[in-house]
């Protein structure tokens, strides 16, 4: 998942994913103190109830009807379980806000009998444990279910809220704990499992999976779905909507609304190239299809690595590729992370620090080195302001083993930035020739399996450290991993064309003398990302509307550069933005973009009035996760000042 490096903490925004985009402060909280008092296991999932060293499930078998007018999915949930432990007689669910009507068990003679269950109260965080007495250790499981209108993991938009508008759409968002909140399962990166399904909905609405979608499925309203490659809950995923496809190349393609599909393929034409790419580097991709779902507006990340149907933000795309980094990412997601999986959200970087590292190099090969150059400089820009004295204690990628810590204390910088650079230092010591090799035998070695930081550890000193002595040493390697801040070792990427704004800008503020035409016709979204990110904490009215006629910045339609300039403007009382920033909050539910706007309207009374109208004329277009995280912004901003004691 594409993250926010704004975002504070992982313990702010538990969905790594890819969610390079934060998750809200409700997953993210820690669970229950009890786990503190639990023997330390480096594999434990303190975010899961579920008891999978017991009984796992092996696969499941979805049988649902998606009912629109309800806000609801009903029917059938499957598992196929692999009793591990001979004294276990119950199996452990995660569930949160589901309506359970029955269970049942196959016996020995294929007959369903209903078993005993106990659905214990609530955990805000948690959500509910399913405790099912298997008392005769059945090998089939049934519950009997349907969702709430409310689901952590479901979105319903109406026909309004779509890009099309001609009929309602429904997307799914299980990373990181959601699953449980749309399927009872074993909610745990810990257990993979194959799954199929049968899907009915209203005959206009097209349904796609994290599975075998066909490009030339009938719009019929009877749909099926099988994933025999073994997925984590996170990856399960459902959509459904006024949708079409668009061919990329044989193997890849884009879903989308009929006014976005041509568009949308246009953008994402180099997917194929990119999938060859890291094929070269990394070994074959092994998910059969690659097919991206762009989704409405409100969609709160910028993708999600749902395997075989990457979820979009249409935000990327901007008509000149300059965001399709954010494929790059969802994409290589299909090595790290979804074929070696974290075994739990305390390992985030496993799946996000090698993903952001193998998202660079598919960009520096497909696009060039100085664009790659150009994306390394800016988040490692906001990495350095975002890792300060203050918040040392969430800088290490993982702590040592024996040491039990809140998993979800990290900062995004730590799990996706620092966690990539680590991997370019290791690059860069051993060479090209010698890491690639490496980190395609890792993918190999440990493909379709969930591991814990300590189990890569162990690997990568014996198959790199060790073989090639005298390149990095167990001292440098553990302080990358278990240490604050960067190493003083770490490599510096420099950008020749950021030096060429960096002059830009400085002479303009100097002299208000605005760079040649010729120099700026030249610039993409990342050179004028550079640009206003460099500006001083506040400007001039006249310098904003000096900026503003020539680049009409105000109103833009790139959403990487709003989210720079409208918290300039803001800080500035640039009030001639106010109806494009309005237009922008209601009209986008991207966290990372306008999660920075509220933080700056909300440090003013005026701004928070402004921010508060705003946000209730746009919460109903908002997923969940966003309303949730505009919420806790709005709430925090209102806490009144505390006074020292005289």
């Amino acid at each position: 998942m594409r993250h926010s490096i704004l975002m504070l903490s992982l313990a702010v925004a538990l969905a790594a994913g890819c969610q390079r985009e934060a998750t809200p402060a409700a997953d993210t909280t820690a669970p229950p103190a009890a786990a503190a008092t639990q023997a330390v296991d480096a594999n434990a999932d303190e975010h899961s109830y579920s008891e999978p060293d017991k009984v796992k499930t092996s696969d499941l078998a979805l049988d649902l009807a998606i009912d629109f007018a309800n806000k609801q999915l009903a029917g059938t949930a499957t598992y196929t379980l692999e009793w591990l432990d001979p004294g276990a007689t119950q199996l452990v669910l995660d569930t949160r806000d589901l309506t359970i009507e029955k269970i049942e068990g196959a016996g020995k003679d294929g007959q369903w009998s209903p078993l005993k269950y106990t659905l214990a109260e609530n955990d805000k965080i948690l959500g509910s444990k399913l405790t099912i007495d298997v008392p005769e250790r059945s090998t089939t499981v049934r519950v009997t279910y349907k969702t709430s209108p409310d689901a952590s993991g479901l979105q319903w938009l109406t026909p309004e809220m779509t890009e099309g508008k001609q009929g309602p759409f429904m997307f799914s968002q299980s990373q990181q704990i959601h699953a449980r909140s749309w399927v009872p399962l074993q909610d745990t990166p810990r257990v993979r499992f194959t799954y199929s399904a049968h899907v009915t909905a209203p005959k206009d609405a097209m349904v796609l999976m994290s599975a075998d979608n066909d490009p030339k499925a009938a719009r019929d309203g009877d749909y099926s779905f099988k994933m025999p490659q073994k997925i984590p809950s996170y990856l399960l995923a459902i959509a459904a909507g006024d949708l079409v496809f668009e061919p990329i190349s044989e193997r890849a393609g884009v879903w989308a609304e009929p006014t976005m599909a041509k568009k949308a393929a246009a953008e994402f034409a180099d997917t194929e190239k990119m999938i060859q790419t890291t094929e070269q580097l990394y070994g074959p991709y092994r998910w059969d299809r690659y097919d991206i779902l762009v989704l409405p507006p409100s969609f709160p990340y910028g993708g999600m690595e749902n395997p075989r149907l990457t979820f979009a933000t249409p935000t990327v795309i901007v008509g000149d590729k300059s965001l399709v980094s954010l494929i790059a990412h969802e994409l290589a997601h299909s090595w790290s992370g979804n074929l070696v999986t974290f075994s739990s959200a305390k390992d985030a970087w496993l799946n996000e620090g090698f993903t952001s590292y193998v998202e660079n190099r598919i960009v520096e090969a497909v696009y060039g080195k100085e664009l790659a150059d150009m994306e390394n400089v800016i988040e490692r820009d906001e990495l350095k302001s975002e890792f300060t004295e203050d918040n040392k204690a969430l800088q290490a990628l993982a702590v040592k083993p024996g040491v039990l810590k809140d998993p979800d204390e990290n900062l995004s910088s730590t799990v996706y930035t620092k966690g990539a650079w680590f991997l370019q230092f290791l690059e860069q010591r051993f060479g090209r020739d010698v890491f690639d090799p490496f980190l395609k035998e890792y993918f190999d070695h440990f493909a379709f399996q969930s591991i814990p930081t300590a189990t890569f550890v162990e690997y990568a000193k014996a198959n790199l450290l060790a073989k090639h002595p005298g390149k990095v040493s167990d001292a440098e390697f553990d302080a990358w991993i278990y240490e604050p801040g960067v190493p003083a070792t770490a490599p510096q990427t420099l950008s020749q064309r950021f030096s060429i704004v960096n002059a830009a800008r400085i002479a303009w503020v100097g002299s208000a003398q605005l760079p040649a035409p010729a120099i700026t016709s030249k610039w993409g979204t990342q050179e004028w990302v550079h640009f206003i990110e460099g500006m001083p904490e506040t400007l001039t009215h006249e310098q904003l509307a000096q900026l503003d006629a020539a680049y009409h910045f105000t109103g833009t339609s790139n959403g990487e550069i709003a989210q720079r300039w409208y918290p300039l403007a803001v800080r500035s009382g640039y009030a001639e933005a106010n109806e494009a920033i309005a237009a922008f909050l209601q009209r986008v539910g991207r966290r990372k973009l306008i999660i920075p706007i509220y933080k700056e309207l909300v440090k003013t009374p005026e701004g928070l009035q402004f921010a508060q109208d705003v946000f209730a004329k746009a919460k109903p277009g908002y997923h969940p996760i966003t309303t949730g995280s505009v919420e806790a912004t709005i709430a925090e901003a209102q806490k009144p000042v505390a006074t020292k004691p005289q």
